[in-house]
């Protein structure tokens, strides 16, 4: 087994091996992580990807990475705010379907929240964002309730006490994949109050996923939107 890995898998400088056949196992690509990497091995995992014709994306990326890969690949596009780096298409955007809807309490949390969006989008799925409709002005998550009620799936991203996703749970009939955020002042413990509260919600139909977790979130939600 670990012979046949070997032969399939691509060294990127020796520091990271590249799962280029991972999309054969699960139906979608290896995505890379850059938070804890230098720029100089994220672009080079993301250039070893891009030579075997694997489409890339780059989650938690600074801004100064997104400017070196873009001068080796000129059509990388990257989310300032979502910090995800994309080079190469998995899926075109007129190929997109279904439809995720990702709903964040607060502008604070739409860093998380476009995370998710850029996620599910990357991997073909069609995303609505719905941004600052928290219960602190719970009448402006009524008047969007239509648009999310169309979605296959709800993405409901929150910090603070993390209310946003058993409000929504207990309107829609879709499936809720709660992301907590470490939005909030102290007590919220950088998002631990937000998700132990979401882990303790009584409205059903709700799956938690890690604290700042979007891409998690965003993943979760296109496979639950292509089923």
């Amino acid at each position: 087994m670990a012979e046949n890995r070997q032969s399939h898998d691509a060294d990127a400088a020796g520091f990271a091996v590249v799962d280029v056949e991972r999309s054969v196992r699960t139906g979608y690509p290896e995505v890379v992580y850059c938070a804890g990497k230098t720029d100089e091995q994220a672009e080079r995992i993301i250039a070893a990807m891009r030579e075997r014709g694997i489409p890339a994306l780059g989650t938690k990326a600074r801004e100064s990475l997104a400017e070196r890969v873009a001068t080796r690949f000129p059509d990388a596009a990257y989310d300032r705010t979502a910090k995800t780096l994309v080079v190469g298409t998995f899926c075109a955007r007129e190929n997109r379907t279904g439809l995720v809807a990702v709903v964040c309490a607060g502008t604070s949390d739409l860093p998380v929240a476009l995370e998710a969006a850029r996620t599910a989008e990357f991997f073909g799925s069609r995303v609505e964002v719905v941004a600052d409709v928290g219960v602190a002005g719970i009448h402006r998550l009524f008047a969007r309730l239509d648009d999310i009620k169309k979605a296959r799936v709800i993405v409901a991203a929150a910090g603070m006490e993390g209310a946003l996703p058993s409000v929504i749970a207990g309107l829609v009939s879709a499936p809720v994949i709660a992301l907590p955020t470490s939005i909030g002042y102290g007590a919220s413990f950088g998002g631990l109050s937000a998700l132990l509260g979401m882990l303790n919600a009584c409205a059903p139909g709700i799956s938690v996923v890690n604290i700042d977790n979007g891409f998690g979130a965003g993943y979760q939600a296109n496979l639950i939107n292509k089923l």
